[in-house]
């Protein structure tokens, strides 16, 4: 999973507190990363429609819809792409012991385990919400964290 994934991640959680759009550039500083960089991320999530461009002097990146209507796997997904964390290459019909291509009718234990660990994992995130995130959020760092956060933003 690339680090991209983690900035968007703290992104959207950021846009839950926030009363309007907020710019690129605000939430790069928030989290003391490269513009450029949180840029890419940011871009990829709205094309993924998780969150919006606002033109204008007001503007900035705003969710498109409910946090608890996004899901953790859809933020990796629209950074990282919906492919597999693995991809089974058939190295058991390679070397000198290669297993034949018409041998090899099913899927070898290898590809087995690491498909039932990627559904795994898929499920876990597809089970937490930007909205559990941000619950989790106030829990651990206090019930005043995003009115501090929103003060921020809004200076």
């Amino acid at each position: 999973m690339s680090g991209g994934v983690e900035w968007a991640l703290h992104c959207c959680v950021v846009l839950t507190a926030a009363r309007g759009p907020v710019p690129a550039a605000r939430l790069a500083e928030l989290h003391d990363v490269s513009g450029s960089y949180l840029a890419k991320q940011l871009q990829s999530l709205a094309r993924a429609g998780l969150i919006r461009s606002v033109q204008g002097h007001a503007g900035g990146y705003a969710l498109t819809r409910d946090p608890a209507d996004i899901t953790v796997l859809d933020v990796v997904e629209a950074v990282d792409g919906a492919g597999p964390a693995f991809v089974c290459t058939e190295i058991r019909q390679r070397g000198p012991l290669a297993t034949p291509a018409e041998a090899c009718t099913t899927p070898c234990p290898v590809h087995r385990a690491m498909m039932t660990a990627d559904e795994a994992w898929r499920a876990a995130l597809r089970g937490q919400t930007i909205a559990d995130l941000a619950v989790n959020v106030t829990a651990s760092s206090g019930p005043a964290t995003f009115d501090i956060v929103r003060e921020w933003l809004e200076t």
